[in-house]
């Protein structure tokens, strides 16, 4: 049964997502053929996002790489990125099992009204499968790595039904929402940086969405001016040549473009299910409503994350060269960056030069967390048989986030053979959301 369903996550999300959605609509009382074409437009959407996403992350890659050379880092921790994260996730026993477990509780909680949220992207359920693969490399208590899915499970559900409103409100997107563990940490990390800035004299009259800064700065205000632009200055940062130069500024410039464009396309297809979802819920359970849990990619094409993530990728370099007792090396998630601000432009009300502050204080944490945590990825990608390619030590900037200190306590108090050395390992984990 395990292996069935590993084959059916290994088609990969284009695959993968457009099946569920038909099934989902065909259940929900869409007509079938509405079902396969929203189905088949989704999984065209995701193409389109992912074709768009390797763009930015081919053309981020050498000039990030260009910029550590130039800048001399010798820092001893490789940012290998998520997709190695999600490989070595799945490359245990435990970390195969979290899909299912994952989906029971999910369809549970639904069951007895204690979420809305039904997630459908399970394509990023290996950030549960993460938490228990490093749960169960600090404890090595099988049991306590499966606790871990399932608390993890639920803090992420829990997400997705405060941040339904939010993505509704702020991205136009009803009854969607994003239990992503990338994702989700940025909001509540927004929240008291919000509070702050809006005591904070001249910062709070700051008005600089993208739609007041195309106003007040004309053609340099365009989105598409400002990918350009920024490319520009990264390609200048990586000591490219003028060809290099021109090609970074020019693919930036087309990323702010059609980022936007795949992800209206996505949201054509997954419009008539999210109303057939409401409808069916509506008639059945007055009152109650559901979210459809998607990947926070549909969010990474508003300018206002675009724009400050660009300007993030040469500040999380910087960071890493500056900060003391750092160890991490960024590389392979800085096309990333988009994902974990995406929530917190929507805290700053699209405000770009908010994002770029409250991004730059995220990023310093995110930094501190993933060197302390290193060493628990390492022995977790060891145990799965991941090829470290030379490297002593790696981590995964994007897994660096939300404080789950207080369910790790939990976790701990319930180890029968609890001790302070083992509390003390947790506490080395105490900044980490391992998304």
């Amino acid at each position: 049964m395990l292996d069935l369903l590993q084959k059916f996550v290994d088609l990969g999300s284009i695959v993968v997502l457009p099946i569920l959605i038909f099934v989902f609509g065909l259940i929900l009382g869409t007509k079938p053929s509405k079902a396969f074409i929203s189905a088949l437009t989704v999984g065209v959407g995701f193409v389109g996002l992912n074709l768009v996403i390797d763009l930015l992350t081919n053309s981020l890659g050498p000039a990030a790489q260009a910029m550590v050379e130039r800048f001399g880092l010798n820092l001893t921790t490789i940012d290998v990125g998520w997709p190695a994260a999600a490989a070595i996730s799945y490359g245990t026993v435990l970390g195969s099992l979290a899909i299912p477990v994952a989906i029971v509780v999910n369809v549970l909680l639904i069951i007895v009204g204690l979420t809305k949220t039904l997630n459908v992207d399970i394509w990023n359920i290996w950030h549960a499968a993460f938490v228990a693969s490093l749960v169960y490399a600090v404890t090595n208590d099988f049991a306590m790595g499966m606790l871990a899915t399932v608390i993890y499970t639920m803090m992420i559900l829990l997400f997705g039904d405060i941040l339904g409103p939010i993505i509704n409100k702020f991205y136009g997107f009803p009854n969607i929402t994003f239990p992503h563990g990338t994702a989700a940490p940025g909001f509540v990390f927004a929240l008291p940086l919000n509070w702050l800035f809006d005591r904070i004299p001249g910062l709070k009259d700051w008005h600089a969405d993208p739609e007041t800064i195309q106003k007040r700065f004309g053609i340099f205000g365009d989105s598409t001016v400002m990918g350009f632009l920024i490319g520009l200055v990264m390609g200048i940062l990586a000591g490219y040549d003028v060809a290099g130069i021109g090609q970074l500024a020019v693919k930036t410039g087309a990323v702010m473009v059609l980022m936007p464009k795949m992800v209206a396309l996505l949201m054509e297809g997954l419009t008539p299910i999210s109303e057939s979802a409401n409808s069916f819920v509506q008639k059945r359970f007055p009152g109650r409503e559901l979210y459809i849990g998607m990947d926070a990619a549909l969010s990474v094409g508003h300018p206002a994350v675009l724009s400050s993530s660009l300007i993030l990728v040469p500040i999380t370099i910087l960071l890493a060269v500056i900060l003391p007792g750092n160890t991490t090396l960024p590389f392979g998630d800085l096309a990333t960056i988009p994902f974990l601000v995406c929530l917190m432009a929507a805290v700053f009300g699209g405000n770009i030069i908010r994002t770029i502050l409250g991004g730059t204080i995220y990023m310093v944490t995110i930094l501190y967390i993933t060197s302390w945590v290193a060493p628990f990825l390492t022995k977790a990608a060891q145990a799965a048989n991941f090829d470290l390619q030379g490297h002593s030590s790696v981590t995964a900037m994007a897994e660096g986030g939300l404080s789950i200190r207080g369910w790790c306590k939990t976790i701990w108090l319930l180890c029968p053979s609890r001790n302070w050395s083992d509390y003390y390992r947790f506490t080395i984990l105490r900044e980490s959301h391992f998304t």
